[in-house]
């Protein structure tokens, strides 16, 4: 790997592993209590996460932890049944996760829209900007110059040197002036308890049997799902930054080996860190596995021995680094009037929907489900009126013809319309159908193209088809004169 020979590059991914796990932290810590488990079993989970995925994961420089959208979707089932129902539903997801990837199912991602993976990012920056808020109401009058301080540091000190990512140094330099300066701010103890002994392997309490694997299986399907759309979504994020490419189905069932290793050791599930990515890449400039792992390594260490340290961090400086990289994440282009303007109507409205529904349910797979419902709703309507057809007669009496050309590619959304393009009572006996210009892809249209040739037979007329290309042909007739 070209960073182990570069002192600099080096030394760039392990600083940016740095600044990431203390990123991590909070929100780990805040996503366990929506869970309903405790900070250290988040803390252990998320560091078994973040080593495995350095290792056998298919998109390096990617943050995975225990996330809050996977919270969200275990909350009601530990809160109904209780935390011992958490393994075997991990487990289960870890298996699905598994399969998914194996079975290469991951190249779906491809046919999520442009505007529903904008309206995901913009989703994404008001969801992380908005969680930083609390953090800076009815606190103490010294939390806002800190706030400032952490800001400056951030903005103005990449225009200096990027040798150190500047969110390292922010906290750093805010946590200084908080210890030494003795100055009473909320901190990162205040969040929970983040330290003491390692619990050990998390184990089976509940019985192995159909009753338990009915309590778990939807949460397990929820988890599995939820974990993937939104790893699959950062890792097409990533993508985009770095211009590389990422194995999608490796990402997938490597997921699944990692969850299944934080159910066992940690005991809930997690996915890529959205957030903590973007701190990863876009601020502290991450490429290799190395960072990651650096990160895994750190959140140990803060874990088991430097507990009191990190209880120290001031929730301000986190919170103001947060707010930054919500202001980054957040595609301002796509919101210019002049970008609206120029943007297709449906375009936009997926948009809109996608932010409007993570938004409101804070579950951004929720909200990428439902724009591209939308977008395939919206696109029927558009393919459906894709054809048209044109007629001319030539001749007379015997010797009329009625020739049709089909303009268009005809398939189950716009072939169902085509029996009503022509004219049977008012055509000759001879009719010649071109498709010269038209492509048949499915059944619907092979039954459409036999149903027109059917509806000319009863009116006594021979309709011809024509201009077919060899792969239309070959489909067509295989299936013609079969579907009943």
């Amino acid at each position: 790997m070209k960073a182990l020979r570069s002192p600099v590059l080096l030394s760039r991914e392990v600083l940016a592993g740095i600044v990431t796990t203390l990123a991590l932290v909070p929100e780990v810590i805040s996503f366990s209590v929506i869970a309903g488990v405790d900070p250290i079993v988040s803390l252990l989970a998320s560091v078994v996460l973040a080593l495995t995925m350095s290792v056998l994961g298919g998109r390096p420089a990617m943050v995975t932890a225990a996330a809050g959208s996977v919270a969200l979707v275990v909350a009601p089932m530990v809160k109904e049944h209780g935390v011992e129902y958490l393994l075997p539903a991990v487990l289960l997801a870890g298996i699905v996760q598994i399969a998914f990837g194996a079975l290469g199912f991951a190249r779906l991602a491809r046919f999520i829209p442009r505007s529903v993976m904008i309206g995901f990012v913009n989703a994404l920056g008001i969801l992380i900007f908005v969680a930083q808020v609390p953090h800076l109401v009815d606190v103490p009058w010294v939390v806002y110059p800190l706030f400032a301080a952490t800001v400056l540091i951030v903005v103005v000190l990449p225009r200096f040197t990027k040798a150190v990512p500047a969110p390292l140094v922010a906290i750093v330099v805010v946590t200084a002036i908080v210890v030494i300066a003795g100055l009473d701010v909320p901190d990162v103890g205040d969040e929970g308890a983040i330290g003491g002994a390692l619990p050990g392997l998390t184990p089976w309490v509940v019985p192995f049997d159909l009753q338990t694997l009915g309590i778990v299986l939807p949460t397990a399907l929820s988890i599995a799902f939820v974990g993937l759309m939104e790893t699959l979504l950062t890792a097409k994020l990533v993508d985009d930054i770095t211009d590389t490419r990422s194995q999608k189905n490796r990402e997938s069932w490597a997921l699944g080996v990692a969850n299944i290793l934080a159910g066992f050791y940690g005991g809930i599930a997690g996915c890529a860190m959205i957030g903590q990515t973007v701190v990863n890449v876009k601020m502290a400039r991450a490429r290799t596995r190395i960072s990651t792992f650096v990160a895994g390594l750190v959140l140990l260490a803060l874990v088991t021995l430097l507990s009191d340290v990190m209880a120290r961090i001031p929730m301000v400086a986190l919170a103001a680094v947060m707010m930054i990289v919500a202001l980054t994440t957040v595609d301002w282009h796509s919101v210019r009037p002049s970008t609206l303007r120029r943007m297709p109507v449906p375009e936009t409205l997926v948009m809109v929907l996608t932010v409007v529904v993570v938004v409101a349910t804070g579950n951004l797979a929720l909200g990428v489900a439902g724009g591209v419902l939308l977008a395939m709703v919206l696109f029927a309507r558009r393919v459906a009126h894709v054809i048209s057809v044109t007629r001319v007669v030539t001749g007379e009496g015997e010797d009329a013809v009625a020739r049709y050309a089909v303009h268009g590619p005809l398939f189950f959304g716009s072939s169902n319309d085509l029996v009503e393009r022509f004219s049977y009572a008012d055509d000759p006996e001879r009719v010649e159908i071109d498709f010269s210009d038209s492509q048949i892809w499915d059944a619907s249209s092979v039954a459409a193209v036999d149903a027109v040739v059917t509806r000319y037979e009863k009116h006594g007329a021979a309709a011809v088809v024509t201009g077919l290309d060899d792969r239309s042909q070959l489909f067509h007739g295989r299936l013609s004169g079969h579907l009943g």
